[in-house]
């Protein structure tokens, strides 16, 4: 790496090379960098318990630093032509294809899911790079813009430029292709990072900026904090120009509040209780397959995951014998992987004992599946609708399954809910029918999540799910700043815009107006 835990930049300018490559261990600087912190923590591999790594717990001041610093790199990085910029992405790319191996088994290490689980994941992550990336001058370079009647005489311009520095808090559970949706399309807009990962998997945040410096070694343009609340707080607070945060909702009204003290946008993504509905006219292998590929991957773990399940009278018992014996064949530490936070093991009990002790039946499973820190399938029936495990988040890989009698009261119970992520239709002919009464901000028809490999599709939900998209058209403009330019091509007899109008300048406008826009 050259000399220990620093880089050069341009203009031969030396800049703490430290937060951005560190090797995995405990991250160091000497004496010319930031201050040491006083304190570290461990990252610790989920099954196992055993430490991969430990890392600094970043104070404020640090935080601050990092995004000063990260100023410049943001004109410099915005001052380069598109094309440069997209070069850069897809040598960036090319890196993460290279070395998707040795990624996919630091994930597999640091967040506990299987190794095929994260190459998908990765692979994924690598499909919106691209796509960001190629996408990125064309959606957001100047355009022309009709001026319409009332300024018929003057041509109109709207460009998106970047905001400069973007914060970006991601979460554990996806702990690339949720970052990198953000990260991807920010740094594709023109903007500098700074990305503090969940406390659960800074290695694999760090390995990230790591493979990133590695094309861009001028500036640091794509900067690491690690650390618990206070550092995700400091960064809130350090007048980044905008923030993106994924987590839950409680943790999402502080993150808000906390950017609300300079005014800094924010978009945030708050998972959510996502249902999937199976007409009678469904393909029921196909729905049982993947509803539990839906609720199950990632042990359960994925904030559009499948939680809840409503099956219409007609085919309610046929689906069940299906889905059961799917979900029997799966086995918690070989299909996927522990529950990676401890805390949520006591939320997925709650949830289950709930159930059970309000009428619910488990046909599979039980409070007896949390083996910590793994946990085997669960699927309740005749659970009631206020239960917990009906409302609340549970993150693990359990299903409830409610019979109802037509497809009508499928979507309304659907909508019951405080969240709006993401959800699923199965039927032969009806899914777009079905799909367009749903409020979410996301829907699979005849398959689960289809949505989110699809980079030119926006990303996001509603109410307790949060606001704002990624990925897409719409996920380059939210880290964007538009701006709109005129300018007159020739004058014209009406003036309005002046204390010294043309005569009879009035009347001439009302009746262009009623030429223009007073025929019904």
């Amino acid at each position: 790496m050259g000399r220990e835990g620093w880089g050069r930049a341009g203009g031969g300018q030396v800049w703490p090379y430290w937060l951005l490559v560190s090797s995995l261990g405990t991250m160091t600087a000497t004496s010319e960098a930031p201050s040491t912190p006083t304190t570290e923590f461990a990252s610790l591999d989920p099954a196992t318990g055993a430490e991969i790594a430990r890392f600094p717990v970043n104070t404020a001041a640090e935080v601050r630093q990092a995004v000063e610093r990260a100023r410049p790199a943001a004109r410099w990085w915005a001052s380069l032509d598109p094309k440069q910029r997209r070069a850069r992405l897809h040598a960036w790319r090319h890196r993460l294809v290279e070395r998707t191996d040795e990624l996919s088994r630091l994930i597999a290490r640091e967040n506990g899911k299987p190794v095929d689980d994260a190459v998908l994941e990765v692979t994924i992550a690598i499909a919106h790079l691209s796509w960001a990336a190629d996408h990125a001058h064309r959606i957001l370079g100047r355009r022309r813009v009709s001026p319409g009647l009332l300024a018929v005489n003057h041509a109109a311009t709207c460009e998106y430029l970047p905001f400069g520095v973007v914060g970006v808090i991601g979460p554990w559970n996806y702990p690339v292709h949720t970052p990198l949706g953000s990260i991807s399309y920010a740094l594709a807009a023109g903007n500098a990072v700074v990305f503090k990962p969940s406390e659960y998997t800074p290695a694999i945040g760090q390995w990230l900026v790591h493979s990133f410096a590695e094309v861009v070694p001028e500036q640091p343009v794509f900067q690491l904090l690690t650390g618990f609340a206070d550092t995700g707080n400091a960064l809130c607070t350090a007048s980044v120009d905008k923030l993106a945060f994924t987590g839950s909702a409680a943790t999402g009204r502080k993150v808000m509040a906390a950017c609300a003290t300079n005014l800094t946008p924010c978009v945030v993504e708050c998972g959510g209780k996502d249902a999937l509905i199976v007409a009678a006219d469904a393909d029921l292998d196909l729905a049982a397959d993947q509803a539990v590929w839906g609720g199950m991957f990632n042990a359960g773990q994925t904030c559009a995951g499948v939680e809840r399940v409503y099956v219409e009278a007609p085919v309610y018992e046929q689906f069940l014998t299906k889905l059961t014996a799917q979900a029997r064949r799966l086995q918690a530490g070989r299909d996927y992987g522990p529950i990676t936070m401890p805390g949520q093991l006591a939320i997925i009990d709650r949830h289950l004992t709930d159930a059970l002790a309000q009428g619910g039946r488990a046909l599979l499973g039980g409070p007896e599946s949390i083996r910590e820190p793994f946990v085997d399938p669960v699927l309740l029936v005749d659970v009631p609708a206020d239960a917990a495990a009906s409302t609340e988040e549970t993150f693990g890989p359990t299903l409830t399954v409610t019979k109802v009698a037509s497809v009508a009261e499928a979507v309304v119970r659907a909508n019951d809910s405080g969240y709006g992520l993401g959800a699923s239709v199965f039927s032969r002919r009806q899914g777009h029918q079905i799909a367009e009464q749903l409020e979410v901000g996301m829907v699979s028809i005849n398959s689960v999540l289809t949505y989110a490999s699809i980079p030119g599709l926006p990303w996001g939900g509603s109410r307790e799910s949060g606001f704002g998209r990624i990925h897409g058209p719409d996920g380059l403009k939210e880290f964007a700043r538009s701006r709109a330019i005129t300018g007159q091509r020739f004058p014209i007899p009406l003036r309005l815009s002046t204390f010294h109008p043309s005569k009879n300048a009035v009347g001439q406008l009302k009746q262009l107006a009623r030429l223009r826009w007073g025929r019904g």
